[in-house]
C-alpha cells in the first residue's frame, strides 16, 4: 500500500471503519511514498499511520506544516489528521462510478427496510462484500428479469462451494447443495437470498452437507456421503 485511498479501501474490505485510522505527520517520512510504514511490505490496517503529506498534496501543505515549526504540536497533529481524512474521502469517492453509487443506494435501502422487513433484519448477517453482491445482482434483476440465473450467481458467490441444479421436467424446482454445515445464520442468509431472487413459480430445496447421488458427478456418488431414499 502506498496511497491513503488504498489503506481506506483495505480497511473497508476488512470491515474496519477507515475514520478510526489516525494519520500522523511523519517525522521523518519517505520522500518516495505517501504512507510511511516501518515495514515497507505492510499489509495490515494499522490504527496509526505516518504519512508524507507533500507526496501528492504539496500545494496544500507547503505552508501549513513547515518542518521546522514546532509550536502547538497537538494542534498540528489534529488539523493534519482532519485534513488527510477529508482528502482520503475525496480520493475514495473519485474511484466510484455510477454503478458503485447505485449499489450503495440499494444497500442503504436494505438497511432502512425499504426492501422489506426481512431484508432489514437479515442484511446484518452479510459482510460488506456480500452486500455488494446482493445489491449488484438486484440492480441487474431490475434490468434483465433473470431471476433464476441471478439466484444461482448470488448463491455461488456467497457459498463458494455450492452446487446448484434445476429440475424443469416435473416442476420448476431449484436444488441448492451448499456443501457446508447448517447453522441458523447460514439458513437465514439463504432465506434472504431466495426472498430477493426466487421466482414465484419456483420452489427451492436446500441441502447442506449431504445430497442424493447424481450420476456423472463423482463427488456426489460417495458411499456414506449421500442421502438414501
Amino acid at each position: 500500500m502506498n496511497y491513503i485511498w488504498e489503506l481506506a479501501i483495505r480497511a473497508i474490505e476488512r470491515e474496519i471503519d477507515p475514520d478510526t485510522i489516525v494519520y500522523q505527520f511523519g517525522r521523518p517520512f519517505s520522500g518516495y511514498m505517501e504512507l510511511s510504514f516501518t515495514d515497507i511490505n505492510e499489509t495490515e490496517v494499522l490504527k496509526r499511520v505516518e504519512i508524507n503529506p507533500y507526496y501528492r498534496y504539496y500545494k496544500i501543505f507547503k505552508e501549513l506544516f513547515e518542518p521546522n515549526f514546532e509550536e502547538n504540536p497537538d494542534v498540528v497533529e489534529v488539523v493534519h489528521d482532519l485534513a488527510i481524512h477529508h482528502l482520503k474521502d475525496i480520493d475514495v469517492l473519485m474511484g466510484m462510478n455510477k454503478r458503485e453509487y447505485q449499489i450503495w443506494f440499494v444497500v442503504r435501502d436494505m438497511l432502512e427496510g425499504i426492501l422489506g422487513t426481512l431484508m432489514r433484519e437479515r442484511v446484518a448477517l452479510f459482510t460488506k462484500s456480500e452486500r455488494k453482491i446482493l445489491a449488484n445482482n438486484l440492480l441487474t434483476l431490475y434490468t434483465t428479469g433473470e431471476c433464476v440465473f441471478l439466484l444461482k450467481d448470488t448463491v455461488s458467490k456467497i457459498f463458494k462451494n455450492a452446487y446448484i441444479f434445476t429440475n424443469n421436467e416435473e416442476r420448476d424446482q431449484i436444488i441448492l447443495f451448499l456443501r457446508t454445515n447448517e447453522t441458523k445464520e447460514k439458513a437465514e442468509k439463504i432465506e434472504a437470498i431466495t426472498h430477493l431472487f426466487l421466482p414465484l413459480k419456483c420452489e427451492v430445496d436446500v441441502y447442506w452437507e449431504h445430497i442424493f447421488g447424481i450420476v456423472g458427478v463423482d463427488e456426489m456418488m460417495k458411499t456414506g456421503e449421500m442421502l438414501m431414499y
